[in-house]
């Protein structure tokens, strides 16, 4: 592997930007600014089994040093993907790491089994927890729930196939989570994303950005201080808007990072951050 590459289980990522869920649209809306095929990985929205339409607006509010959303997971759809977006990022080189999000544990069994031999898929990442909902019965606070949703969706990928699972921004309980994920079969994991939070309203909001920087690093420092995952790649989740975010990142422990409400404000900013790293490498 050469320097600057990055393992996720079988794949291999030429860099260690990637772009987080739900941050690049359908992979077009970013093309006009970056390469994707010099990003990293490029990870879809979040993608369930039937189309969402998303609540009403406002979706998106500036907080002080972040943003709020709350999207509702927005998407058309896994058919309409499959069909639409899945072809036209792999034709944009891009490294496909497909985000998952369901209701039950029947959903996301279904949505592994329906991508295990869609052409083009790199990984599958798991959004076992989302910010901006309510516990419900499939609670992603809790590490085996998480772990069960690992599990429901390795269990028709292909062996060579990764699952990514993105935690929750849980400090306390991230090692935990983490280890056990990795049992059911993550191959990577995601700690330090979008925090709950609320808007205006009162409405559940995940809240991303600067604001979350210094948590991200926590849950790196509480995972590599914790826990040994035997050598599973961690990806750090929120908060990255520079270059020296990034590299501080990586020296505390991730082996690499997503990029998400940086490129709400500015477009440019996934490749502003490849050139820079390039320019200066660590």
């Amino acid at each position: 592997m050469s320097a600057g590459e990055v393992r996720l289980g079988a794949l291999r990522l030429p860099g260690p930007v990637v772009v987080a869920a739900g941050c690049g649209g359908t992979g077009r809306e970013l093309a006009g600014f970056v390469d994707l095929s010099r990003l990293g990985a490029f990870t879809t929205r979040s993608v369930t089994r039937d189309p969402r339409p998303g609540p009403p607006g406002p979706r998106l509010v500036e907080a002080p040093s972040g943003l709020l959303h709350a999207t509702g997971l927005a998407n058309p759809g896994l058919q309409h993907f499959l069909a639409v977006e899945l072809p036209w990022l792999v034709a944009a080189g891009a490294r496909v790491v497909v985000s998952v999000s369901g209701a039950d544990l029947g959903e996301y069994a279904e949505l592994g089994r329906r991508l295990a031999h869609a052409p083009g898929v790199a990984a599958v990442e798991v959004a076992a927890t989302s910010p901006e909902e309510p516990p419900g019965l499939l609670s992603a606070r809790e590490p085996f729930h998480a772990a069960s949703v690992v599990g429901a969706v390795r269990r028709d990928l292909p062996v060579d196939l990764p699952v990514v699972a993105k935690l929750r921004a849980d400090v306390p309980r991230v090692a935990e989570a983490a280890r056990a994920v990795v049992d059911a079969g993550a191959a990577a994991v995601v700690v330090g994303g979008a925090l709950p939070a609320a808007l205006p309203d009162g409405r559940p909001a995940g809240l991303g950005g600067p604001a979350a920087l210094p948590v991200t690093r926590r849950c790196l420092a509480e995972l590599r201080e914790r826990v040994d995952l035997g050598g599973v790649a961690v990806l750090a989740g929120a908060g990255a808007t520079t270059a020296a975010d990034v590299r501080g990142l990586l020296a505390a422990g991730a082996d690499a990072v997503q990029v998400g409400t940086a490129l709400l404000h500015d477009p440019t900013a996934a490749a502003r951050l490849v050139d820079d790293l390039e320019e200066t490498p660590a």
